[in-house]
């Protein structure tokens, strides 16, 4: 897992977070791998990258804090979905659309919340442990890159 983390740490330095992201979502099945920012009630797109690298459709760039799979990251401080069904979505207007999700948290340090790494997709799909605990050591390497 070292390796790895310093692999990634490598990436950040020679191409930026998008370098980054992109090696990090090569490591999952995960189609969107991305880095929101929070600003008052909306999350504003820092970057993202599409396994596809098709354009990223306009709203996902600024999500309303209200209607973001985020704001259960902010408030629970991680969020995971793997499939359509989960029962904290009833009624939530991406429902059934974006039916995978792995969400964390991303703070500055002292601890102040900065925003949101994840990997989303629109198929039900699911993440290994070990990858997740590596998610869990990543998300404090990025913000030094937002």
């Amino acid at each position: 897992m070292e390796n790895d983390l310093q692999s990634l740490r490598d990436a950040l330095t020679s191409g930026g977070l998008t370098a980054g992201l992109d090696q990090l979502n090569q490591r999952v099945r995960h189609r969107f791998t991305a880095v929101y920012r929070l600003d008052g009630d909306t999350l504003r797109n820092v970057a993202i990258v599409d396994k596809l690298g098709e354009v990223v459709p306009e709203q996902l760039l600024a999500v309303p804090l209200g209607s973001s799979f985020c704001q259960f990251v902010l408030r629970d401080g991680v969020f995971t979905v793997d499939g359509s069904y989960d029962p904290r979505l009833v009624g939530h207007p991406y429902k059934g659309v974006v039916n995978a999700y792995v969400g964390l948290p991303l703070m500055k340090t002292g601890g102040e919340l900065l925003g949101t790494f994840c990997h989303f997709d629109f198929e039900p799909l699911q993440m290994a442990d070990s990858e997740f605990q590596f998610l869990e050591k990543v998300t404090r390497e990025l913000p030094q890159y937002i």
